[in-house]
Protein backbone atom coordinates (compact mmCIF):
# COMPACT_ATOMS: atom_id res chain seq x y z
CA UNK A 1 0.00 0.00 0.00
CA UNK A 2 1.82 3.26 -1.23
CA UNK A 3 0.39 6.13 0.45
CA UNK A 4 1.20 9.98 -0.99
CA UNK A 5 0.84 10.97 2.28
CA UNK A 6 4.30 9.02 3.26
CA UNK A 7 6.40 12.09 1.48
CA UNK A 8 7.19 13.85 5.28
CA UNK A 9 7.98 10.71 6.66
CA UNK A 10 10.75 9.90 4.04
CA UNK A 11 12.04 13.73 4.52
CA UNK A 12 11.86 13.02 8.55
CA UNK A 13 13.55 9.96 7.54
CA UNK A 14 16.65 11.70 5.60
CA UNK A 15 16.93 14.09 8.38
CA UNK A 16 17.46 11.60 11.03
CA UNK A 17 19.72 9.87 8.84
CA UNK A 18 21.85 12.86 8.53
CA UNK A 19 21.40 14.31 12.00
CA UNK A 20 23.04 11.00 12.85
CA UNK A 21 25.63 10.58 10.69
CA UNK A 22 25.06 8.18 8.49
CA UNK A 23 23.84 10.11 5.28
CA UNK A 24 26.46 12.61 3.64
CA UNK A 25 25.72 11.70 -0.64
CA UNK A 26 23.40 14.39 -1.90
CA UNK A 27 22.45 11.65 -4.50
CA UNK A 28 21.37 8.98 -1.87
CA UNK A 29 19.51 11.59 0.12
CA UNK A 30 17.29 12.34 -2.89
CA UNK A 31 16.96 8.45 -3.23
CA UNK A 32 16.14 7.95 0.66
CA UNK A 33 13.41 11.06 0.38
CA UNK A 34 11.93 9.31 -3.39
CA UNK A 35 11.78 5.87 -2.22
CA UNK A 36 8.60 5.25 -0.43
CA UNK A 37 9.52 2.15 1.76
CA UNK A 38 6.44 1.35 2.93
CA UNK A 39 5.59 -0.31 -0.98
CA UNK A 40 8.34 -2.44 -0.12
CA UNK A 41 7.13 -4.06 3.33
CA UNK A 42 4.24 -5.81 1.14
CA UNK A 43 1.73 -7.51 2.59
CA UNK A 44 3.01 -6.81 5.90
CA UNK A 45 6.14 -7.30 8.69
CA UNK A 46 6.23 -9.00 12.55
CA UNK A 47 6.48 -6.54 15.10
CA UNK A 48 8.41 -8.34 17.91
CA UNK A 49 5.74 -8.60 20.97
CA UNK A 50 8.66 -10.35 23.83
CA UNK A 51 8.73 -14.33 22.92
CA UNK A 52 5.91 -13.92 20.29
CA UNK A 53 5.52 -12.20 16.90
CA UNK A 54 2.24 -9.62 16.26
CA UNK A 55 1.75 -9.42 12.19
CA UNK A 56 0.47 -6.07 10.70
CA UNK A 57 -0.90 -5.15 7.71
CA UNK A 58 -1.33 -2.64 4.98
CA UNK A 59 -4.66 -3.45 4.67
CA UNK A 60 -6.79 -3.03 7.51
CA UNK A 61 -4.17 -0.51 9.41
CA UNK A 62 -4.82 2.89 9.44
CA UNK A 63 -2.86 4.80 7.34
CA UNK A 64 -0.61 6.94 9.75
CA UNK A 65 0.35 3.87 12.09
CA UNK A 66 1.32 1.86 8.61
CA UNK A 67 3.50 5.02 8.03
CA UNK A 68 4.72 5.14 11.25
CA UNK A 69 6.07 1.83 11.46
CA UNK A 70 7.28 1.59 7.90
CA UNK A 71 9.70 4.49 8.91
CA UNK A 72 10.66 2.94 12.28
CA UNK A 73 14.90 3.55 12.45
CA UNK A 74 13.85 -0.10 13.22
CA UNK A 75 14.69 -3.74 11.38
CA UNK A 76 11.33 -4.62 9.82
CA UNK A 77 10.92 -8.48 10.19
CA UNK A 78 8.60 -9.61 6.73
CA UNK A 79 8.97 -13.63 7.00
CA UNK A 80 9.35 -16.15 9.51
CA UNK A 81 10.81 -19.58 8.98
CA UNK A 82 11.36 -19.38 5.50
CA UNK A 83 7.52 -18.66 4.52
CA UNK A 84 4.94 -17.16 6.65
CA UNK A 85 3.82 -13.97 5.83
CA UNK A 86 1.56 -11.23 7.95
CA UNK A 87 -1.17 -11.92 6.18
CA UNK A 88 -1.01 -15.63 6.80
CA UNK A 89 -0.50 -14.93 10.97
CA UNK A 90 -3.16 -15.01 13.26
CA UNK A 91 -2.79 -12.23 16.06
CA UNK A 92 -0.04 -13.99 17.47
CA UNK A 93 2.79 -15.64 15.57
CA UNK A 94 6.33 -18.22 16.42
CA UNK A 95 8.98 -18.77 14.37
CA UNK A 96 12.17 -17.38 13.61
CA UNK A 97 13.09 -14.39 11.04
CA UNK A 98 14.27 -15.30 7.64
CA UNK A 99 13.46 -12.12 5.64
CA UNK A 100 13.30 -8.74 6.73
CA UNK A 101 13.35 -4.95 5.85
CA UNK A 102 16.91 -3.56 7.65
CA UNK A 103 17.58 -1.03 9.91
CA UNK A 104 17.55 2.23 7.40
CA UNK A 105 20.92 3.28 9.32
CA UNK A 106 22.52 0.28 8.12
CA UNK A 107 21.29 0.14 4.69
CA UNK A 108 22.16 3.78 3.77
CA UNK A 109 26.01 3.35 6.05
CA UNK A 110 26.49 0.22 3.82
CA UNK A 111 25.31 1.88 0.13
CA UNK A 112 27.34 5.02 1.06
CA UNK A 113 30.26 3.05 1.84
CA UNK A 114 30.52 1.35 -1.66
CA UNK A 115 31.33 4.85 -3.03
CA UNK A 116 28.86 4.55 -5.83
CA UNK A 117 29.67 7.07 -8.58
CA UNK A 118 27.65 7.27 -11.73
CA UNK A 119 27.55 4.64 -14.40
CA UNK A 120 28.97 2.20 -11.98
CA UNK A 121 27.20 -1.44 -11.98
CA UNK A 122 26.11 -3.26 -8.93
CA UNK A 123 25.68 -7.34 -7.74
CA UNK A 124 23.38 -7.23 -4.73
CA UNK A 125 24.01 -10.54 -2.55
CA UNK A 126 20.08 -10.50 -0.95
CA UNK A 127 17.37 -8.57 -2.19
CA UNK A 128 15.46 -8.79 0.46
CA UNK A 129 12.07 -6.29 0.47
CA UNK A 130 14.20 -4.58 -2.34
CA UNK A 131 14.23 -1.29 -0.67
CA UNK A 132 17.91 -0.77 -1.11
CA UNK A 133 17.73 -2.28 -4.72
CA UNK A 134 15.34 0.98 -5.03
CA UNK A 135 17.86 3.24 -3.71
CA UNK A 136 20.58 1.96 -5.81
CA UNK A 137 18.69 1.87 -9.34
CA UNK A 138 17.22 5.65 -8.36
CA UNK A 139 20.84 6.80 -9.13
CA UNK A 140 22.29 4.47 -10.86
CA UNK A 141 19.17 2.99 -12.93
CA UNK A 142 17.83 0.02 -13.06
CA UNK A 143 19.92 -1.47 -15.99
CA UNK A 144 23.29 -0.99 -14.07
CA UNK A 145 21.95 -2.68 -10.47
CA UNK A 146 21.58 -6.95 -10.42
CA UNK A 147 19.74 -8.03 -7.33
CA UNK A 148 20.15 -12.02 -6.25
CA UNK A 149 17.35 -13.51 -3.90
CA UNK A 150 17.19 -17.00 -2.52
CA UNK A 151 13.54 -17.40 -1.50
CA UNK A 152 10.93 -16.89 -4.67
CA UNK A 153 8.56 -15.86 -3.02
CA UNK A 154 10.69 -13.15 -1.73
CA UNK A 155 11.96 -11.98 -5.15
CA UNK A 156 8.85 -11.93 -6.51
CA UNK A 157 7.11 -9.33 -3.83
CA UNK A 158 10.49 -7.08 -4.16
CA UNK A 159 10.36 -7.24 -7.88
CA UNK A 160 7.14 -6.27 -8.10
CA UNK A 161 7.56 -3.82 -5.60
CA UNK A 162 10.64 -2.04 -8.01
CA UNK A 163 8.55 -3.02 -11.05
CA UNK A 164 5.73 -0.34 -9.46
CA UNK A 165 8.73 1.89 -9.27
CA UNK A 166 9.45 1.71 -12.86
CA UNK A 167 12.63 0.18 -12.01
CA UNK A 168 13.00 -2.98 -14.25
CA UNK A 169 16.53 -4.06 -11.96
CA UNK A 170 17.73 -7.39 -12.90
CA UNK A 171 16.18 -9.41 -10.11
CA UNK A 172 17.04 -13.06 -10.53
CA UNK A 173 16.09 -15.83 -7.48
CA UNK A 174 19.31 -18.04 -7.12
CA UNK A 175 21.96 -18.87 -4.83
CA UNK A 176 23.70 -15.46 -4.43
CA UNK A 177 26.87 -17.39 -3.36
CA UNK A 178 27.53 -17.77 -7.00
CA UNK A 179 27.12 -14.13 -8.11
CA UNK A 180 25.11 -13.09 -11.11
CA UNK A 181 27.67 -13.88 -13.80
CA UNK A 182 25.71 -12.91 -17.08
CA UNK A 183 25.55 -9.15 -16.00
CA UNK A 184 29.58 -9.58 -14.84
CA UNK A 185 32.08 -8.08 -14.13
CA UNK A 186 30.62 -5.04 -11.37
CA UNK A 187 32.05 -2.17 -10.21
CA UNK A 188 30.59 -2.99 -6.88
CA UNK A 189 29.43 -6.04 -5.01
CA UNK A 190 27.13 -5.80 -1.73
CA UNK A 191 25.69 -7.96 0.22
CA UNK A 192 23.03 -8.27 2.85
CA UNK A 193 23.69 -11.41 4.39
CA UNK A 194 26.23 -12.92 6.03
CA UNK A 195 28.41 -15.16 4.28
CA UNK A 196 31.62 -17.79 6.37
CA UNK A 197 33.57 -16.26 3.98
CA UNK A 198 33.84 -14.14 0.47
CA UNK A 199 33.28 -16.23 -2.34
CA UNK A 200 35.88 -15.87 -4.57
CA UNK A 201 33.45 -16.25 -7.50
CA UNK A 202 32.04 -12.23 -6.27
CA UNK A 203 36.10 -11.65 -6.84
CA UNK A 204 36.04 -12.89 -10.15
CA UNK A 205 32.32 -10.84 -11.02
CA UNK A 206 34.69 -7.70 -9.74
CA UNK A 207 36.70 -5.74 -12.23
CA UNK A 208 39.87 -4.60 -10.90
CA UNK A 209 39.36 -1.96 -8.73
CA UNK A 210 36.22 -2.76 -8.03
CA UNK A 211 34.58 -3.13 -4.22
CA UNK A 212 32.97 -6.24 -2.58
CA UNK A 213 31.16 -5.43 0.67
CA UNK A 214 29.75 -8.36 2.89
CA UNK A 215 29.20 -9.49 6.18
CA UNK A 216 31.58 -12.35 6.90
CA UNK A 217 31.50 -14.78 10.36
CA UNK A 218 28.85 -17.83 10.91
CA UNK A 219 27.57 -16.86 14.72
CA UNK A 220 24.13 -14.25 15.19
CA UNK A 221 26.55 -11.87 16.36
CA UNK A 222 30.20 -11.42 16.33
CA UNK A 223 30.36 -10.62 12.58
CA UNK A 224 32.66 -8.22 10.82
CA UNK A 225 31.73 -6.16 8.29
CA UNK A 226 34.89 -6.74 5.44
CA UNK A 227 35.54 -4.24 2.61
CA UNK A 228 37.91 -5.64 -0.02
CA UNK A 229 39.41 -4.37 -3.42
CA UNK A 230 39.85 -6.48 -6.03
CA UNK A 231 43.52 -6.46 -8.06
CA UNK A 232 44.61 -6.94 -11.25
CA UNK A 233 45.24 -10.77 -10.33
CA UNK A 234 41.92 -11.65 -9.63
CA UNK A 235 42.72 -11.68 -5.34
CA UNK A 236 41.26 -8.91 -3.54
CA UNK A 237 42.44 -7.20 -0.25
CA UNK A 238 41.06 -5.30 2.92
CA UNK A 239 39.67 -5.02 6.36
CA UNK A 240 36.98 -5.39 8.63
CA UNK A 241 35.79 -1.75 8.89
CA UNK A 242 33.52 -2.48 11.60
CA UNK A 243 30.22 -5.12 13.15
CA UNK A 244 27.92 -6.12 11.58
CA UNK A 245 25.34 -8.37 11.66
CA UNK A 246 23.07 -9.79 9.43
CA UNK A 247 21.00 -13.22 8.57
CA UNK A 248 23.28 -15.72 7.48
CA UNK A 249 23.09 -16.86 3.56
CA UNK A 250 20.46 -19.61 3.25
CA UNK A 251 22.50 -22.09 1.86
CA UNK A 252 25.11 -21.76 4.47
CA UNK A 253 22.46 -21.32 7.69
CA UNK A 254 23.84 -23.49 10.89
CA UNK A 255 21.68 -25.73 11.86
CA UNK A 256 21.27 -25.55 15.93
CA UNK A 257 22.78 -28.13 17.70
CA UNK A 258 19.77 -30.31 19.55
CA UNK A 259 19.29 -33.28 21.47
CA UNK A 260 20.56 -35.05 23.93
CA UNK A 261 23.90 -32.72 25.04
CA UNK A 262 25.41 -34.60 27.70
CA UNK A 263 25.38 -37.53 25.47
CA UNK A 264 27.41 -35.93 22.94
CA UNK A 265 29.76 -34.82 25.28
CA UNK A 266 30.01 -37.96 27.15
CA UNK A 267 33.49 -39.05 25.86
CA UNK A 268 36.30 -36.06 26.27
CA UNK A 269 39.55 -36.82 25.91
CA UNK A 270 41.03 -34.26 28.03
CA UNK A 271 39.89 -32.22 30.72
CA UNK A 272 41.81 -29.09 32.92
CA UNK A 273 40.79 -25.51 33.65
CA UNK A 274 40.94 -22.74 31.52
CA UNK A 275 43.34 -20.13 31.05
CA UNK A 276 40.52 -17.58 29.68
CA UNK A 277 37.27 -17.28 30.55
CA UNK A 278 34.64 -18.41 28.26
CA UNK A 279 32.40 -15.95 28.89
CA UNK A 280 35.23 -13.96 26.82
CA UNK A 281 32.93 -15.18 24.05
CA UNK A 282 30.38 -13.21 25.07
CA UNK A 283 31.86 -9.75 23.43
CA UNK A 284 31.97 -9.12 20.40
CA UNK A 285 35.64 -8.86 18.86
CA UNK A 286 36.14 -12.43 20.93
CA UNK A 287 33.39 -13.81 19.50
CA UNK A 288 35.22 -12.63 16.21
CA UNK A 289 38.57 -14.18 16.76
CA UNK A 290 36.66 -17.27 17.64
CA UNK A 291 35.45 -18.05 14.26
CA UNK A 292 38.66 -17.22 12.95
CA UNK A 293 40.72 -19.39 14.81
CA UNK A 294 38.12 -22.50 14.92
CA UNK A 295 35.92 -22.37 11.82
CA UNK A 296 32.85 -24.51 12.04
CA UNK A 297 32.72 -24.14 15.84
CA UNK A 298 29.52 -22.78 16.91
CA UNK A 299 28.81 -21.95 20.75
CA UNK A 300 25.56 -23.39 22.20
CA UNK A 301 23.85 -21.95 25.28
CA UNK A 302 21.88 -24.43 27.51
CA UNK A 303 20.53 -24.98 30.88
CA UNK A 304 20.14 -28.31 33.43
CA UNK A 305 16.26 -29.18 34.37
CA UNK A 306 17.68 -26.95 37.80
CA UNK A 307 18.02 -23.81 35.60
CA UNK A 308 22.01 -24.41 36.11
CA UNK A 309 23.62 -22.88 32.78
CA UNK A 310 25.27 -24.71 30.66
CA UNK A 311 28.17 -23.79 27.95
CA UNK A 312 29.67 -25.81 24.94
CA UNK A 313 31.64 -25.30 21.83
CA UNK A 314 30.32 -28.28 18.95
CA UNK A 315 31.64 -28.29 15.79
CA UNK A 316 29.69 -31.24 13.87
CA UNK A 317 31.24 -31.64 10.34
CA UNK A 318 34.62 -32.44 12.72
CA UNK A 319 32.57 -34.40 15.53
CA UNK A 320 34.56 -32.28 18.48
CA UNK A 321 33.38 -30.06 21.20
CA UNK A 322 34.70 -28.37 24.18
CA UNK A 323 32.10 -28.59 27.30
CA UNK A 324 32.88 -25.75 29.77
CA UNK A 325 31.96 -26.26 34.01
CA UNK A 326 32.01 -23.13 35.84
CA UNK A 327 32.82 -23.59 39.90
CA UNK A 328 34.46 -20.84 42.28
CA UNK A 329 34.70 -18.72 39.85
CA UNK A 330 37.11 -20.76 37.78
CA UNK A 331 36.09 -22.93 34.57
CA UNK A 332 37.21 -26.72 33.60
CA UNK A 333 36.55 -27.14 29.82
CA UNK A 334 36.65 -30.89 28.67
CA UNK A 335 37.63 -31.60 25.15
CA UNK A 336 36.77 -34.23 23.21
CA UNK A 337 37.19 -35.19 19.09
CA UNK A 338 40.12 -34.44 16.66
CA UNK A 339 40.01 -31.00 16.75
CA UNK A 340 40.72 -29.51 20.27
CA UNK A 341 38.50 -26.32 19.82
CA UNK A 342 39.18 -24.60 22.87
CA UNK A 343 42.71 -24.92 22.32
CA UNK A 344 42.44 -22.82 19.29
CA UNK A 345 40.10 -20.20 20.40
CA UNK A 346 41.76 -19.94 23.91
CA UNK A 347 45.00 -19.20 22.56
CA UNK A 348 43.93 -16.69 20.20
CA UNK A 349 42.18 -14.87 23.47
CA UNK A 350 45.13 -14.77 25.26
CA UNK A 351 47.20 -13.14 22.32
CA UNK A 352 44.51 -10.61 21.87
CA UNK A 353 44.87 -9.99 25.52
CA UNK A 354 48.41 -9.70 25.62
CA UNK A 355 48.47 -7.54 22.60
CA UNK A 356 45.99 -4.70 24.34
CA UNK A 357 42.02 -6.06 23.29
CA UNK A 358 42.73 -4.66 19.84
CA UNK A 359 39.09 -3.88 17.99
CA UNK A 360 37.66 -5.45 15.16
CA UNK A 361 38.17 -2.72 12.88
CA UNK A 362 42.07 -3.82 13.41
CA UNK A 363 41.55 -7.19 11.19
CA UNK A 364 42.72 -6.85 7.28
CA UNK A 365 42.26 -9.50 4.99
CA UNK A 366 43.43 -11.37 1.76
CA UNK A 367 41.44 -13.46 -0.58
CA UNK A 368 43.16 -15.77 -3.63
CA UNK A 369 41.39 -18.60 -5.06
CA UNK A 370 43.17 -21.16 -2.66
CA UNK A 371 43.11 -19.32 0.80
CA UNK A 372 41.50 -16.62 2.96
CA UNK A 373 44.39 -14.93 5.26
CA UNK A 374 43.26 -12.83 8.04
CA UNK A 375 45.72 -10.57 10.31
CA UNK A 376 45.10 -8.08 12.95
CA UNK A 377 47.06 -5.18 12.67
CA UNK A 378 50.15 -4.88 15.36
CA UNK A 379 48.94 -8.15 16.51
CA UNK A 380 51.91 -10.79 15.00
CA UNK A 381 50.44 -13.77 16.62
CA UNK A 382 46.86 -12.98 15.89
CA UNK A 383 46.95 -14.53 11.94
CA UNK A 384 44.98 -17.52 10.26
CA UNK A 385 44.72 -19.14 7.02
CA UNK A 386 41.69 -20.83 5.98
CA UNK A 387 42.90 -22.63 2.96
CA UNK A 388 40.14 -23.78 0.54
CA UNK A 389 41.60 -27.16 -0.89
Amino acid sequence: MTDSNSGPERRRLADLLVRNGVLASPWLRAAVEAVPRELFLHPGVFLDEGGAWRPVTAIGTDTAEWLGIAYRYDTLTTQLDGHLTADQAGELAAGVPTSSSTTPATVISMIESLGLESGHRVLEIGTGTGYSSALMCHYLGADNVATVEVDPQVAERADAALETLGFSAWTTTGDGLLGHPGRAPYDRVIATCAVRRIPHTWVRQTKPGGVILSTVGSWPYGTGLAKVTVDDEGNAQGRIVGRSSFMQARSQAVVPVAGDLSARTAYADSERETKAPPTLLNDWMPAFLAQLAAPGAHLVRAARSDGTPLLYLFDPDRESFAEFIAHDGRWTVRQGGPVPLWDRIEETLVAWEASGNPEIDSVHLRITQASHHYWVEGAPDLNWEHRLD
